[in-house]
């Protein structure tokens, strides 16, 4: 969805584009705060009117010149802009927009563009194989467990993981870390207490089913895969656009969301304990976790690439799918 070069691809290849989102949907609307902010929708008049502010702002003065440069780039190659916003272009110009989730985790827009076309959570593809399949006695001991990370990107484990090891160090709360690779042996040699598991990797699909809340700064793909397996979550994110999935986090009541990307000790136990005994956040999840099943995103995904391929081509993929 962050690809610029579709616009040209679509203009002057004359080729259909479909743009994939991966993350909240980046284009703009009049009910909305700009996009980057991670800023919930305002309810109150003076709320809209900042809002307001806000978006004339970003396109005016925050980002005026990169978007006045991408129009001048596109003139130069005989491309209609109708002084639109970048970030609206690139939504406009494609023919669909196959935004991963469900409109339950997308702010209400009455200015939706109509290419956009929720598909479900795109998620990795995975087989399960009993022989690689992970599991820990401690899984089955604890009656509060937590699962933690920060992703691939986030290097420093001192923002995030470190915070919540310190939180429930030698207690009666189970943590499961997955580092990503980063300082996991440090890590390991730090936290050696019975109710703390620290690994590079472990496939959410095994550890997520047994946990109660998620803590993590907010990356796409495992908030996705956390209201697929309906886990509460406690985010803690604010670059790389972690803000606006942390923000709908908190604003659809799936966990809560801390605004920083160095939360205290005390902030994770707080809000954890909040999170486990609510019973708001895990029915609100769990209802989400329902509608996410209701979507086949790859039959949605094939049926919208249909959509937008000439006859011809789909007839010489299907004689050769016979051959």
């Amino acid at each position: 969805m962050a690809f610029t070069g579709s616009v040209f691809v679509k203009e002057l290849l004359q080729v259909p584009v479909i743009s994939i989102g991966v993350l909240p949907l980046i284009e703009s609307s009049k009910d909305l705060a700009p996009n980057g902010l991670g800023m919930e929708p305002a309810s109150s008049r003076a709320g809209k009117m900042k809002q307001d502010l806000l978006r004339w702002l970003v396109k005016n003065i925050f980002i005026r010149k990169p978007n006045k440069q991408f129009q001048r780039i596109m003139e130069e190659h005989g491309i209609e802009h109708n002084n639109v916003f970048l970030f609206d272009l690139l939504s406009h110009k494609a023919n669909f927009i196959l935004q991963s989730g469900t409109p339950g985790f997308e702010y209400y827009r009455s200015d939706l563009s109509n290419n956009v076309k929720f598909i479900g959570p795109l998620l990795p593809f995975s087989v399960r194989q009993e022989d690689n399949f992970w599991f820990d006695k401690r899984l089955t001991q604890y009656k509060k467990i937590v699962l933690v990370t920060q992703g691939t990107v986030e290097k420093d484990p001192a923002k995030l993981i470190v915070p919540t090891l310190e939180a429930f160090k030698n207690s009666d709360t189970l943590v499961i870390c997955t580092t990503g690779g980063s300082q996991t042996a440090v890590l390991k040699k730090q936290y050696q207490y019975a109710n703390i598991i620290i690994e590079d990797f472990i496939a959410f699909a095994d550890v997520m089913p047994y946990a109660h809340v998620y803590v993590t700064n907010g990356g796409y793909g495992g908030v996705m895969l956390s209201i697929e397996n309906q886990l509460p979550m406690v985010t803690a994110g604010v670059h790389e656009g972690k803000n606006e999935i942390c923000a709908r986090v908190g604003y659809f009541k799936l966990g809560i969301n801390l605004k920083t990307e160095q939360p205290s000790p005390e902030q994770i136990i707080m809000a954890v304990n909040e999170v486990m005994t609510n019973d708001v956040y895990k029915n609100n999840i769990e209802n989400l976790g329902k509608e996410f099943k209701q979507y086949n995103a790859n039959e949605l995904c094939l049926q919208y690439v249909q959509a937008v391929t000439p006859p011809k081509v789909i007839a010489r993929r299907k004689s050769f799918q016979l051959a």
